[in-house]
């Protein structure tokens, strides 16, 4: 058999391509023919990536990292070292309803020792209005744990006694 000869020369190329030695390359394994990007002091000025402007940006992030410092250590002091805030706990024992204008509550109070104290009891009616109101002194004693009984006038019929808030004197 006879081979068929094609009409195009074998060494020849297409006009106006220049002929390449090396075959034609997908992988970008020849990295060193990129050219280098050009940082010139004009395109760093453009872009803001100047020296100037990244010790400015230094600055401000170290002063905003100090006013964060400063600003959670008075935090600290004044919430955790602060001895003077002492605390009083009150806690509803019972009432009792006496007739339709007046309600017994009996109450305990937890608060520190030679301290005088007041305290504020309330009766409220079943729509949980206020009827009945009454500020307690309480004096000054050697025992931690009190428990205190108070008689509140009232203007209606109260179904219940509160102990409402306590507060050092």
């Amino acid at each position: 058999m006879e081979s068929v000869k094609s009409p195009v020369p074998d060494n020849s190329t297409p006009t106006g391509v220049q002929s390449s030695r090396e075959p034609y390359r997908l992988d970008e394994s020849d990295v060193s023919a990129a050219p280098a990007p050009i940082e010139s002091p004009v395109i760093q000025s453009r872009y803001g990536r100047t020296p100037t402007r990244k010790r400015r940006d230094r600055r401000i992030l170290w002063g905003l990292g100090g006013i964060f410092v400063l600003v959670l250590g008075a935090w600290v002091l004044w919430t955790g070292l602060d001895g003077a805030s002492t605390q009083i706990e009150a806690r509803d024992i019972g009432h009792t309803i006496i007739d339709e204008h007046s309600v017994s509550v009996t109450f305990e109070v937890a608060l520190p020792v030679n301290r005088a104290a007041s305290c504020a009891v309330q009766a409220l009616n079943e729509s949980y209005s206020v009827v009945g109101w009454k500020i307690i002194d309480l004096p000054p004693s050697t025992l931690y744990n009190r428990s205190f009984t108070e008689i509140l006038r009232t203007t209606d019929l109260s179904n219940t006694g509160l102990i409402y808030q306590c507060w050092l004197t």
